[in-house]
């Protein structure tokens, strides 16, 4: 690999490239605080328009996500530092602030099929998954209709390998873009653009290969050079942040192709047959990882082509071939094959989108003379408008009698750090319980300056910040997501109007329901997989039961957080640490969230026989 740049400063590299985009194209504006790239107001303004798309991801994919912001494509981008995912609040922001179709108030005014309204679009990594999902919840809470759809087109890593996690997202991400986003442009509403975009992802499937892998500006070189392919290796099935695939190979390049093509098509192959690819209409897209020359992508499209009329008697209607999604200066390629399929929203068909006219460099458009000279200078500033600011819902509960039961919940968290620690200690880096008691301290001392108002949609909305700032990790996203949704649920179980509605155990049943159906869109952790699920699920299902009390419904989560000792773990930290620790100890995120839900119904842990470890 070649470890030289003309810009060895990552921060000062991400940068400027952001800043580059706007000089190539006079539509778009850059905030340069949050990383965003949108498009500046006023600017080609499309009328019939009702939906805004946002992406984004880490930097180092250029020309994605940036350069695809423009009219027919993106709404807005959002960039994190080289291969790292966006933080939620800089998603949120995008979402909230940064372009049309997302103010609440419009869409109070309108009906869920007409107004307005936001679809983010983010490929299947778990920062991305998570960072992007916080801030969907958040903006969804604030009365934002938004919708997300995950991509998932690799099957370099098979089902056996990639588990529950499940597929990567690579360059097919584009092709969701352009078709989502020409159909907004023709003014469809959100939830037939929604569909579509998630019927073009559900019919994608992408491979890669790469002679080498790519260095990092800013990082030791040395440390790589383990990874390096001898000369005449290829490692097929190359992830987009320098990620092993299915294995390396020497083969050259007709060689190769067919390999690649096997694993896309091939049915007999169990393990990757994500997609049988049998339509009339198939899109081909030829994606360079950033290090290849002109040249040799017009002799790869060749033989890829080539290839699939011989072998699979397959005639692509649209071949796209150039650099859509990149590894940095990554020395390979990807193939990407789309299965067109009928939309069945009585509108225009995935190719006549995919035809439609888009302005942004990304997509190898020009820009338009009338962009230029309009010299437009708009930009959107000030901060988006907060969540935090949850207007009176009129579901109330005695304010008294929750700060207290919620108090002891909290004290009890803070009681059990020990333990928690310990436990973490022994299956993964021994943080989950400081970063418990830390979340737990700073709610306690949120709710002595700011006591509950006993509107339960305010409380909670008031708190959901509190955690963010605190509980860092992937618990502190997986507990932000599920409070935001459980505001987003719990305005919906409010009555209308300014009537006081006595929140029941059967309202916060089914607004914790709804709220754990919203975090398994998030992570595919499940009850038996040795994480806080095991815990919260039986809460929630318990508590839906008829004539179950608070009091049972801690005692299951008491029960499953137990039932983890001896678990084997499918997902997290504990997966990669080994050994047999497990078989000693419950699973400490399981065990703390256990002890929340039996303070705050009034019990402590050694009341019900908890046994010390």
């Amino acid at each position: 690999m070649s470890a030289k740049h003309f810009i060895n400063d990552p921060t000062l590299l991400v940068n400027s490239a952001l800043h580059a985009v706007t000089l190539t194209n006079p539509g778009v504006a850059l905030d340069a605080k949050n990383k965003i790239i949108y498009r500046r107001p006023g600017q080609h303004q499309n009328q019939q328009q009702k939906v805004s798309l946002i992406s984004g991801g880490g930097s180092g994919h250029e020309p994605s996500f940036a350069a695809m912001v423009g009219p027919g494509l993106l709404s807005a981008s959002v960039a994190g530092t080289i291969f790292a995912s966006p933080s939620a609040e800089q998603v949120r922001i995008a979402i909230m602030g940064r372009v049309d179709n997302a103010d609440p108030a419009d869409a109070r005014s309108s009906s869920s099929t007409d107004g307005g309204g936001v679809l983010v679009i983010v490929m299947n990594y778990t920062g991305d998954v998570l960072n992007f999902g916080v801030a969907v919840e958040k903006a969804r809470a604030a009365g934002v209709p938004v919708e997300m759809v995950v991509v998932g087109d690799d099957v370099g890593v098979g089902r056996a390998r990639a588990g529950k996690v499940g597929r990567r997202g690579i360059a097919g991400t584009v092709l969701v873009h352009k078709i989502a986003g020409a159909l907004a442009s023709r003014g469809a509403p959100l939830s037939d653009v929604a569909r579509v975009a998630r019927l073009v992802a559900a019919n994608l499937v992408s491979v890669g290969a790469s002679l080498e892998h790519v260095h990092v500006p800013g990082r030791d070189a040395s440390a790589a050079t383990e990874q390096q392919l001898q000369l005449g290796e290829v490692e097929l099935g190359m992830g987009i942040h320098n990620e092993p695939g299915s294995g390396r190979e020497r083969a050259e390049l007709p060689g190769l192709v067919s390999k690649m093509l096997a694993q896309l098509l091939d049915q007999n192959d169990k393990d990757r047959a994500f997609l049988n690819v049998n339509s009339n209409e198939v899109v081909l897209l030829i994606n360079n990882l950033g290090g290849v020359s002109v040249l040799e992508m017009g002799g790869i499209t060749a033989e890829v082509v080539a290839q699939l009329e011989k072998n699979y008697k397959i005639r692509p209607v649209r071949i796209l071939s150039g650099t859509y999604m990149t590894s940095l200066n990554g020395l390979g390629f990807s193939i990407t094959l789309l299965n067109v399929v009928n939309t069945d929203i009585g509108g225009p068909s995935m190719i006549e989108l995919l035809d439609d006219v888009a302005e942004a460099t990304g997509w190898s458009a020009p820009i338009s003379k009338s962009t230029w000279e309009a010299k437009n200078t708009a930009m959107r500033e000030g901060q988006a408008s907060s969540s935090d600011k949850i207007p009176p819902s009129g579901l109330t509960v005695d304010a008294k009698t929750a700060q207290a039961a919620l108090a002891a919940g909290l004290q009890s968290v803070i009681a059990v750090e020990p333990e928690v620690t310990r436990f973490d200690t022994v299956v993964g880096d021994g943080d989950c319980g400081i970063g418990l008691k830390r979340g737990a301290e700073a709610i306690l001392q949120h709710l002595a300056e700011h006591p509950l108002t006993g509107d339960v949609v305010v409380d909670v909305a008031s708190i959901v910040p509190v955690v963010e700032r605190t509980m860092d990790g992937t618990s502190g996203a997986l507990y932000a997501i599920f409070l935001h949704a459980l505001v987003h649920a719990l305005r919906g179980q409010a009555g209308s109007g300014d009537k006081q509605t006595p929140a029941t155990p059967q309202t916060w049943a089914a607004a914790l329901r709804q709220s754990l159906d919203a975090l398994a869109a998030y992570t595919p952790a499940r009850p038996g997989d040795r994480t806080l699920v095991d815990a919260l699920h039986p809460f929630v299902e318990t508590l839906e039961s008829p004539g179950a009390d608070l009091r049972a419904a801690a005692e299951a989560a008491k029960a499953g957080a137990d039932g983890t000792r001896g678990m084997r773990a499918s997902l997290g930290r504990t997966v990669y640490v080994g050994g047999s620790g497990f078989e000693q100890v419950p699973d400490p995120g399981a065990w703390g969230l256990a002890s929340f839900f039996l303070g705050l119904a009034g019990l402590k842990p050694a009341d019900e026989g908890w046994e010390r470890v």
